[in-house]
């Protein structure tokens, strides 16, 4: 237990030298000498990817100064965006370098580009597409959309003469349509292949700048708050009231309650800073990544623990403990890494490479965690049934049920995230991608909750923690089975624990020889 609260120690450590790191981007997306790259006959850089709802005001002519970011406005703004050229290209007098920043949403992608004229998808007008298609050599191809005319919007940036960088004028393009918007900054001017540009862009929605795809996220942590406040309450007045009856594993469930409640608030903050500043906090974005690790961790260790029969069948795990810890601290460390990857830095939605190669490592524990699980609980329940200890036995079928139900729900819903991403692949679904966040969270407290109801606080915890020797007709009824468990003296408790402590030794053996 102490290796396992040093790494805790570390991990909190850690997640404060984060938090003095300051803020990382989110809804504002900065750029710095980002380079331009060749696709197809054009060169293009990606400008950001975001989920947008239509503004409550239908007209920006009719905007009065923003007094705050709840105004009712969606916009995508541009501000200090610089391109930078070559001084080669600079040299050549014969040439504008002209630089097209396109606007679109998801579903109008293809009135963005012309025929496959070459063998692929032309983004720029060329001299035998202008003759074909009608466009202006020299441009990006764009067809009006079908619902507005206005979009996909397209605006223009020069360079002057030779200068060698050119600055784009800070203005807002105003969103009157909810979809996935996606920003481009394109050249069709094959002398500005080394092209650089710096600035940022600001994604608005109309209560604020949390992207419109993780807005029913920060509700969501409302109402999950309030279910734990719930259990929580519940659980401390069984705790408090029962206090001189409390085993220990009741002691693990407190601790997994306290953290998911700790969780659930730090998202709300976090989304709330999110959605008022426009930058993620990475401060608050480590240490809630950190406490759900350690929620997550616990979670499982009280699972695979109770599966052992740990506070219920057996006083200790034995020979198990170090494996138990060992197995605890590396999903720790592989869990951590995986969310500060995927939450940490983020500013769309795909986190890149790295989340690949994490989310393997996490997986094989999970994976590893269920087996070893149903392993330990499939001997428990063999030997409450060599014991004829009906009672412990009903409340792990109970268990083992749920735990199985839970199991499946997984996989059907992994299947699910699977077939969603696959068949999404331009994000067109991404009101809808929030829940497959929620659905996680709302089953780890399902799960809770059922360990709750049958591990609760109660007059009879301490018999069936250490009675498992005692006939099954004086657990279930009886006043002198009654006076043995509520109303014995300290010596018959000690009496009881002793002849459990020789039967609890052989366990012991028989772990330590696993």
């Amino acid at each position: 237990m102490e290796f396992a609260f040093d790494s805790f120690v570390c991990f909190f450590t850690a997640a404060f030298l984060f938090s003095l790191a300051g803020s990382t981007d989110a809804s504002i997306h900065f750029y710095n000498r980002d380079p331009f790259r060749e696709v197809g006959n054009a060169f293009l850089l990606s400008g950001g990817s975001e989920g947008v709802v239509l503004s409550r005001i239908t007209s920006p002519l009719d905007q009065s100064p923003a007094t705050s970011v709840q105004d009712g406005r969606s916009y995508i703004r541009f501000e200090n965006i610089t391109f930078t050229r070559r001084k080669a290209a600079a040299d050549m007098s014969d040439t504008t370098g002209l630089i097209q920043v396109v606007i679109f949403e998801s579903a109008d992608r293809d009135n963005i580009g012309g025929s496959a004229y070459g063998g692929q998808r032309s983004i720029c007008c060329t001299s035998d597409l202008a003759k074909l298609e009608g466009c202006k050599q020299g441009d990006v191809i764009r067809f009006p959309s079908a619902t507005d005319l206005k979009w996909p919007i397209v605006l223009d940036v020069q360079f002057n003469g030779n200068e060698l960088s050119t600055k784009m004028e800070n203005k807002e393009v105003f969103v009157t349509k909810t979809g996935m918007y996606n920003l481009f900054f394109i050249s069709c001017d094959p002398k500005l292949s080394e092209l650089t540009m710096s600035g940022r862009t600001i994604w608005k929605n109309p209560d604020g700048y949390l992207p419109a795809r993780m807005a029913p996220l920060m509700k969501f942590y409302v109402v999950m708050c309030i279910a734990y406040v719930f259990l929580s309450i519940i659980w401390l007045f069984q705790y408090v009231r029962f206090w001189n009856d409390i085993l220990q594993i009741q002691h693990s469930i407190a601790v997994v309650i306290g953290l998911g409640l700790f969780e659930v608030i730090l998202w709300y903050f976090e989304y709330a800073r999110f959605d008022s500043t426009g930058i993620r906090p990475m401060g608050i974005t480590t240490w809630v990544v950190t406490v759900g690790a350690i929620r997550k961790t616990l979670s499982r260790l009280l699972i695979l623990s109770v599966s052992m029969g740990f506070g219920v069948v057996r006083p200790t795990l034995g020979g198990l403990t170090t494996k138990v810890l060992l197995i605890g601290v590396t999903y720790l460390i592989a869990t951590e890494l995986l969310n500060i990857t995927e939450y940490v830095g983020t500013i769309n939605d795909v986190a890149g490479r790295a989340r690949v190669l994490l989310v393997l490592p996490d997986a094989f524990l999970d994976a590893f965690l269920i087996l070893w699980i149903f392993t330990s609980l499939s001997k428990t329940l063999e030997q409450l049934q060599a014991k004829r200890s009906f009672v412990k036995l009903e409340i792990y079928k109970k268990f083992s049920n749920a735990l199985a139900g839970a199991v499946l729900l997984s996989v059907v819903w992994i299947g699910y995230e699977v077939y969603f991403k696959a068949t999404d692949p331009f994000n067109e679904r991404w009101e809808s991608a929030w829940i497959i966040t929620a659905f996680w969270d709302v089953l780890a407290f399902a799960l809770l909750c059922v360990i709750c109801y049958l591990w609760s606080p109660s007059q009879n915890s301490q018999r069936y923690a250490y009675s498992s020797e005692i006939g099954e007709e004086d657990l279930e009824g009886g006043e002198e089975s009654q006076t043995l468990c509520s109303g014995r003296s300290k010596g018959e408790i000690g009496l009881i624990k002793q002849e459990n402590a020789d039967d609890s030794s052989s366990e012991d053996e028989e772990d330590k020889r696993e």
